[in-house]
């Protein structure tokens, strides 16, 4: 297989994020973008250069000759836009949350193995290089047996009650907005970084506006800050603002490691504030997606360290994940490309071991998400299978 032909499902926000990251992804082809109209699709089409065009998501399932789809859809549309493409024989990269249920996912991760194929979720924010380095550090027994992990993701794109998104939706988002939105992005972090699992946890969701004034004229992720006038309703909501999680972490029936999140979208000035700590027996580590090219690393001893992204002195295993020298800025886009290049990578080659987040991944976090939903109901911790 010389070049992939892929398609992207989806022009919003996350849309355009997959496209432009795609051009920067060798031997892959985007031959065609499809909408929820014939006008945006071609739109996009026209912008980044791809030859066809459609407002039917099936019309990419039904070409024989595409490799692979993107799917950037709002959730309601991931579960059956993947298992549509899966049982068309199609590699499947998708936005998270992978669907709406535990059960749609499991489907999709056995569907999946069933064909043979490959299938991603695009929980992109672990491949950020000091990210990487930190998860590298652990396992050469840096930091030594983990006892803490901590953190936040917080943002403020909600804050007001005049700010609106599909997200607010629980027939479109599902029944968690926050949590299943950047909280599952902290718990794959996390569980990827310490190599443990978490095996309990306890949660308190709040719904600061119960009530939002939701705009007559849809728009994208975040445009609302952007303060566009217009008609508006009232809406009840039911999605959570803020929510915060106390847990358990590791592979033992004693689970040693203890752990504090929260999650958040409505604190104000915090843009995109996700932070992840570990602290084991030997030395901590702390890193800041608001400043991703430094990892700080911490000791009981001896002084502290801030370490800067440059590839000459990361672990060798994280250095592929760093494209450009020190001094040269690494962000968002960038964890974009490398995810989608490995994707590609292990569709060109069957024996790659992948080394991204995969289906199971996207079930694992449904799984934290759906423990999180029980334990706020019940007002009690929630064991883990």
């Amino acid at each position: 297989m010389n070049r992939i032909r892929t398609a992207v499902i989806g022009t919003g926000f996350m849309g355009r994020v997959h496209l432009e990251a795609l051009r920067r992804v060798e031997h892959v082809d985007v031959v065609e973008i499809a909408a929820t109209s014939a006008g945006k699709a071609r739109a996009a089409a026209e912008g980044f250069n791809v030859l066809n065009a459609t407002g039917d998501w099936r019309d990419v399932i039904a070409d024989p000759s595409i490799d692979a789809v993107h799917i950037t859809t709002p959730n309601d549309s991931h579960f059956p836009i993947a298992k549509a493409a899966f049982l068309a024989g199609k590699h499947v990269l998708c936005e998270k949350p992978l669907a709406l249920s535990v059960a749609e996912a499991a489907e999709l991760v056995a569907l999946q193995a069933q064909k043979g194929l490959r299938g991603a979720v695009n929980h992109n924010l672990r491949d950020y290089p000091m990210v990487q380095q930190m998860r590298r550090m652990r396992e050469a027994g840096d930091f030594g047996d983990i006892l803490i992990v901590q953190g936040t993701y917080s943002q403020d794109w909600m804050l007001y009650e005049t700010d609106w998104n599909w997200r607010v939706d629980p027939s479109v988002s599902g029944p968690s907005r926050v949590m299943a939105d950047i909280g599952s992005h902290f718990f794959d972090m996390a569980e990827h970084v310490t190599g443990l699992r978490v095996t309990a946890l306890c949660s308190d969701l709040a719904t600061f506006w119960p009530t939002r004034k939701q705009p007559k004229a849809s728009g994208e992720s975040f445009s609302g800050k952007l303060g566009t006038g217009g008609d508006t309703v009232d809406t009840s909501v039911t999605t959570e603002d803020f929510g915060a999680t106390l847990f358990h972490m590791g592979q033992s029936e004693i689970s040693r490691a203890r752990g504090a999140m929260t999650a958040s979208q409505v604190s104000a000035g915090r843009k995109n504030g996700l932070v992840l700590e570990i602290y084991g027996t030997k030395g901590g580590a702390s890193w800041r997606q608001e400043r991703p090219e430094e990892l700080w690393l911490g000791h009981r001893d001896a002084p502290n360290q801030l370490l800067l992204k440059d590839p000459a002195l990361m672990d060798a295993k994280a250095r592929g994940f760093a494209d450009f020298p020190g001094g040269h800025a690494e962000g968002y886009p960038d964890t974009h490309k490398h995810l989608f290049q490995r994707f590609y990578d292990s569709i060109r080659d069957p024996g790659l071991t992948p080394d991204y987040p995969q289906m199971a991944d996207g079930l694992r976090q449904l799984v934290i998400l759906d423990a999180e939903l029980a334990s706020h109901k019940n007002r009690g911790w929630v064991e883990l299978a």
